[in-house]
């Protein structure tokens, strides 16, 4: 299986419900770097899993929804716990949204999975992977 991989960052506030959250129950920012991974079975006419411009450019704009934001007052987020795995999904579920939309291209037609890491510190990271 191919991959490329694509890298951004964004920040934001938010607070947790729950006492397993600790101290992260209060409103605290956080900044997360952002990987975004695409997967194919094969190279497409062009000798790429998909335009690393055209995935750059989409990952970068389905951050930018999220970039400087409290997500505690984002009615998409009502009532969810936007933990970094919770994160992960949303924001792997809005790429392929413009992966089926054909925003990345027709070579990305080809792509199979999707990937999506979120950094939340150089020790800690949590992601999720979808089929597309």
């Amino acid at each position: 299986m191919f991959h490329v991989t694509v890298r951004d960052h964004f920040m934001a506030a938010h607070s947790f419900r729950g006492d397993v959250f600790g101290p992260a129950q209060a409103l605290h920012g956080a900044t997360f770097v952002v990987d975004a991974s695409f997967r194919r079975p094969e190279l497409d006419e062009d000798g790429v899993v998909v335009d690393i411009g055209l995935a750059s450019a989409r990952l970068a704009e389905v951050l930018a929804d999220l970039n400087y934001r409290n997500l505690d007052e984002d009615p998409a987020f009502k009532g969810a716990n936007t933990t970094t795995e919770y994160l992960a999904k949303v924001i792997a579920d809005r790429l392929a949204e413009r992966i089926g939309a054909g925003e990345l291209g027709e070579g990305a037609r080809g792509l199979t999975g999707l990937q999506v890491t979120l950094h939340e510190s150089h020790v800690a990271w949590a992601g999720y992977e979808r089929e597309l």
